[in-house]
């Protein structure tokens, strides 16, 4: 499990260090019609030139709907779909049996499949979401030794056939001297700052948010931002950790049980949704299907315990920017003095 570890400072003037951990890789741009499939995986029992192999899929479907074929065509040119194929010479998938299934099931390896393609095929019901994971028995390696890829395309029709819903490549090697596990690398993406600019961690910038002075009679509040995606089979959690703000002997209560901002009670507190009272912050914007959890997602309710989870994703999720909105209430008979309080976001991948 990869884990990320932010923290921040928050006093008079919240101070907020942000420290990114990016998966960076070189893509090709193709025209896309589709979703992007999500994490796959391919491994092979045997990996020599021209013997017959196990070849053991995962793959995890994005798209919601309906799906009733899976189709896998096996090219020695590209792992691209909109590519023309090129079928490996000496690959033979016609004595292919499918041997077990998990995930979505039900398929049964269908009419329209031929020497390098195999068409999985169900009666159509609902994605599951689910990671899915496919056996097959009786497959002939390509005749050379060298790399070559299978194109992965889901469909709602049972026959392969109409508009796709998600699309991806899968790369193997054939090579005698190697057993060989071709995957998608897997990656974390997570940072804060005052203000992060699209959904791109390297533009996160600003290390302070001022509250002002803090008054009896008035909330203060102030805003940072976190920015999360990973391709973890089961996605992703953030929590906090650290405590409420306190100057000294003296402190601000935390809202622990959550509440609404009731200027001259004195709490701390936080959430991830667009407010109006105070008129502070944002609902989770991007890609991502990320949401606050555990109270944090509740438009005008404050809270703050430490190691609580604050936001997760169940699935392999794109980039995800939540909006963190503090606020501070004091009593009239607040203690003078500067308050701080450190503060830790830990975002954890479920791979």
């Amino acid at each position: 499990m990869r884990q990320l570890r932010h923290s921040l400072t928050l006093t008079k003037t919240l101070s907020l260090t942000a420290i990114a951990l990016l998966a960076v890789g070189l893509f090709a741009i193709r025209p896309v019609y589709g979703n992007d499939l999500g994490a796959r995986s391919l491994l092979l029992s045997a990996n020599a030139p021209s013997v017959a192999s196990i070849y053991n899929f995962s793959l995890a479907s994005v798209t919601p709907g309906t799906l009733g074929s899976i189709q896998l065509k096996f090219c020695s040119n590209s792992p691209f779909y909109d590519d023309p194929c090129t079928a490996p010479s000496g690959f033979s998938a016609s004595a292919a049996t499918l041997t077990s299934q998990s995930g979505n099931t039900g398929f049964t390896i269908g009419t329209t499949s031929d020497v390098n393609t195999i068409v999985l095929s169900r009666i159509p019901v609902a994605n599951s979401l689910a990671i899915s994971n496919y056996v097959f028995d009786g497959l002939t390696n390509p005749d050379t030794q060298g790399s070559y890829y299978v194109r992965v395309q889901t469909f709602a029709s049972n026959d392969a056939s109409g508009a796709f819903s998600d699309a991806g490549g899968i790369a193997f090697s054939i090579n005698d001297a190697l057993n060989v596990s071709s995957r998608v690398p897997p990656y974390l993406s997570f940072c804060s700052g005052a203000d992060i600019t699209g959904y791109n961690c390297l533009n996160a910038t600003g290390s302070y948010v001022n509250f002002g002075e803090l008054s009896s009679t008035r909330t203060s509040a102030g805003t940072t931002k976190l920015l999360a995606a990973t391709n973890a089979e089961q996605g992703y959690v953030i929590a906090i950790g650290g405590t409420t703000l306190t100057s000294g002997n003296q402190e601000v209560t935390a809202l622990t049980a959550g509440d609404a901002s009731r200027p001259g009670v004195s709490q701390f507190g936080i959430n991830l949704r667009a407010n109006v009272a105070p008129r502070i912050g944002n609902d989770p914007d991007g890609q991502g299907i990320g949401a606050p959890v555990n109270g944090y997602g509740i438009a005008d309710k404050y809270k703050f315990a430490n190691g609580d989870v604050i936001a997760s994703s169940t699935v392999p999720d794109y980039p995800r920017q939540y909006t963190v909105s503090y606020i501070v209430n004091v009593p009239k008979g607040q203690a003078p003095g500067v308050y701080v309080s450190t503060i830790t976001y830990i975002c954890l991948a479920k791979f």
